[in-house]
């Protein structure tokens, strides 16, 4: 990546950043970037999503995947809301994130997984998504 023009991993970083969270989620925390996070900013659009979001090897639904699976073992629930709202832009079904959470349970815990399905729950009603009583999704 040393080689590239500068400001290429900006403009590569922001492109992935809105295709995944969307123009208003980008445009949001841009408008309230300040002169003490503007470096956080830069850095995340740089390396998360100009550097490791936008490599080929996986796709941004696979990305979506480990994402959702590593911020729910890791606890870091107001991440793991945005990124299953983001499944709507990935194409991470609701069936995938049930399936990282299952893993979840198994590879970092009972809680840690009981907590990020009440979330995955409640993101999912707030955007509309309502399952039959007893239906095989989350």
């Amino acid at each position: 990546m040393g080689d590239d023009p500068p400001g290429a991993l900006e403009k590569t970083g922001e492109a992935v950043r809105r295709r995944v969270l969307g123009d208003a989620h980008v445009d949001r925390a841009q408008a309230s970037t300040t002169a003490f996070d503007e470096p956080f900013q830069t850095l995340i659009t740089r390396a998360a999503w100009g550097t490791v979001w936008s490599r080929p090897e996986f796709t941004l639904r696979e990305r979506s995947i480990v994402t959702i699976a590593l911020l729910a073992a890791l606890g870091h629930h107001d991440e793991l809301a945005m990124h299953v709202r983001a499944t709507a832009n990935t194409g991470a079904t609701p069936e995938d994130v049930r399936e990282a959470l299952l893993h979840v349970a198994i590879y970092a815990g009972v809680p840690a997984a009981n907590t990020a399905i009440k979330i995955a729950k409640k993101v999912y009603a707030d955007l509309g998504r309502t399952w039959p009583e007893g239906g095989d999704t989350p």
